[in-house]
C-alpha cells in the first residue's frame, strides 16, 4: 500500500515536497515514480527512481526544478518541487514497479498505486 501526501495550494516559484510512504510489502526492491494528472489530460511519467536510489530519471518538463529520493530504512519516497509553474498543477501519485534497474516511464508497467496528492500552483 502507498499513501501519498504533502499536496496543496502554492504560487508560482514557490516550493513542495511531496511523500510517499508505503507499507505491507517489501519496498527496497521495487523502483519507485511519480507520475500527474491535470483535469482533461492523461495521467503522465514525472520521475523515477531505481530500488537502490542509485538512478533517477525525469520528464522533460521537470528536469531541474524536481528532485526524486528515497529512504528504504523509512519505506518513503520523496518529490522535491522546485520553481513551481502554474502548469504543474495535477494530482500527484506515486506507483511501484517491480523492477530492480531504472524506473520505467509507462504507467502500465506499475503494479502499485497511491492514492493521489492534489497540487495546485497559482500563478
Amino acid at each position: 500500500q502507498l499513501q501519498a501526501s504533502g499536496g496543496g495550494l502554492v504560487q508560482a516559484g514557490g516550493s513542495l515536497r511531496l511523500s510517499c510512504a508505503a507499507s505491507g510489502r517489501t519496498f527496497s526492491n521495487i523502483a519507485m515514480g511519480w507520475f500527474r494528472q491535470a483535469p482533461g489530460k492523461e495521467r503522465e511519467f514525472v520521475t523515477g527512481v531505481s530500488w537502490s536510489g542509485g538512478t533517477t530519471n525525469y520528464a522533460d518538463s521537470v528536469k531541474g526544478r524536481f528532485t526524486i529520493s528515497r529512504d528504504n530504512a523509512k519505506n518513503t519516497v520523496y518529490l522535491q518541487m522546485n520553481s513551481l509553474k502554474p502548469e504543474d498543477t495535477a494530482v500527484y501519485y506515486c506507483a511501484g514497479a517491480n523492477r530492480w534497474g531504472i524506473a520505467p516511464t509507462g504507467r502500465h508497467e506499475y503494479t502499485y498505486w497511491g492514492q493521489g496528492t492534489l497540487v495546485t500552483v497559482s500563478s
